[in-house]
């Protein structure tokens, strides 16, 4: 399937395929919701953690006399009931990961890049370099493009580019080996250069 090439003024100057099957999968919304909650799930860290009665300092003495005060018995300050006391079930450290089968990732990543593609999604620039970090020349580019929210993919050696566009308001920069099927299926933009769809080509096909 040929996709338009578009300069930063939005002028189509070229065209450029990119590998997408003819059949499209029949359960591809079950797919992609295995695919991203893995995803999702693997980014949580876990590792929140509250102190017990048994884990926080002091409480060793009784903070008073069992009668004769008029106030409630306490055995300890590290109660519960005490500001800085612990907390009766706090959370604890916690594993999140889950796995998916590499073909289902496969093909989640194959479906989304269709779904995109047949949607107008991609947005395929035949050069995207800046000689400098330059904000004020990427929002200028975005404005011609008609784009106010989209994720824009680069290469590993894109730097200027990168910093030129990660503080724009709407805009996700990702690199192309992090690509991933919840990127593209949260963005309904997607800009890259010309030279990341031979990437994505090779990706499909090598999976």
């Amino acid at each position: 399937m040929k996709i338009d090439v578009v300069n930063k003024e939005s002028n189509v100057v070229d065209s450029v395929e990119i590998n997408l099957p003819q059949k499209a999968s029949n359960n591809k919304g079950v797919l992609f919701n295995r695919v991203t909650r893995t995803i999702l799930m693997n980014n949580r860290q876990g590792t929140v953690k509250v102190k017990t009665r048994g884990e926080v300092a002091g409480g060793g003495k009784k903070p008073w006399k069992q009668k004769g005060t008029g106030r409630a018995r306490a055995g300890s300050i590290r109660s519960p009931l005490f500001v800085g006391g612990g907390v009766i079930f706090p959370p604890r450290p916690k594993e999140y990961s889950l796995k998916v089968n590499k073909k289902e990732k496969k093909l989640a990543f194959l479906e989304a890049v269709v779904q995109r593609v047949q949607e107008g999604g991609f947005v395929v620039l035949d050069e995207l370099k800046f000689d400098a970090p330059k904000t004020k020349e990427a929002y200028s580019m975005l404005k011609n493009l008609n784009i106010d929210k989209a994720l824009v993919v680069l290469e590993n050696n894109m730097r200027n580019e990168y910093l030129s566009l990660r503080n724009i308001g709407g805009i996700s920069v990702k690199n192309i080996d992090s690509l991933n099927t919840y990127d593209l299926l949260r963005f309904k933009k997607i800009i890259m250069p010309k030279s990341v769809i031979e990437k994505i080509n090779r990706r499909i096909s090598d999976g």
